[in-house]
């Protein structure tokens, strides 16, 4: 035990967005009921690298009383780490089994416009689907479905579509969507997922819709980063959603 630098989390901060997690090179920090928290002294450098990914400052630098940074340590855990870390990567066919996972490219008549009709008596709002595949869940949708090609992508937290009234008509329509919160899964398998979307087809453009909430900046964040890791040059466009509803951007 020594007295250095070593990252502190405030528990009272943190809404467990899990910014902070790629940020660390090291492994360290892991969420855990919904909160972040340091896996172990050794495996922490006391850098800082995971304090400008926190929206809410949740996170410090401060000089204690911790075990050495384990170099052997470090490595051992992010072999452990790779090893067990769940596939992020689906094959062409979905492989669990369940017939409400399989991929559907449901075509509509695009020369029909969305339409709303108002009933007499009480107001009644009918809004045409705009989906146009399935599934929509991040985790499930196969990496090269043909809906993704030709087509501009929507990645959306899903709390959006139910705080966001006009969701399918302005942000669902003519795009394929993934859909996925940052705060109950992990980012990485996040970022590794959307980055192999986006290398293995014709994205046309990214939109990115998100709630103002701060654990919410992680759907945010993996699309930059798997846009970064995918090496392309597609147009990104981020929308937030207010928890009244009104939109942002």
């Amino acid at each position: 035990m020594a007295i250095r630098k070593i990252m502190r989390i405030d528990e009272d901060k943190c809404v467990g967005c899990g910014l902070c997690v790629p940020g660390c090179a090291e492994g360290a920090i892991k969420i855990i009921n919904g909160k972040a928290k340091l896996v172990s002294d050794d495996l922490c450098d006391g850098i800082g690298n995971c304090i400008g990914h926190c929206p809410v400052g949740a996170i410090e630098i401060i000089e204690s009383e911790a075990e050495e940074l384990d170099k052997k340590a470090v490595e051992k855990h992010m072999e452990e780490r790779k090893e067990s870390k769940p596939i992020a990567h689906m094959s062409k066919t979905h492989s669990c089994g369940c017939k409400g996972s399989k991929p559907i490219h449901l075509k509509r008549d695009t020369k029909q416009e969305a339409s709303i009709g108002v009933s007499t008596g009480d107001v009644e709002i009918k809004i045409k689907p705009q989906l146009s595949q399935w599934p929509v869940q991040l985790k499930l949708v196969p990496e090269t479905a043909s809906y993704f090609n030709d087509r501009e992508l929507l990645i959306t937290a899903d709390c959006v579509p139910f705080a966001y009234p006009n969701y399918h008509l302005d942000l669902l329509k003519d795009r394929s969507v993934v859909i996925g919160c940052p705060k109950l899964d992990d980012i990485e398998s996040y970022i590794d997922k959307l980055t192999s979307i986006i290398k293995l087809n014709n994205i046309k453009g990214i939109v990115v819709a998100h709630m103002e909430v701060p654990c919410c900046n992680g759907i945010v964040m993996a699309a930059d980063e798997a846009l970064k890791r995918s090496g392309k040059n597609i147009k990104m466009k981020k929308v937030r959603i207010k928890i009244d509803g009104e939109r942002e951007g």
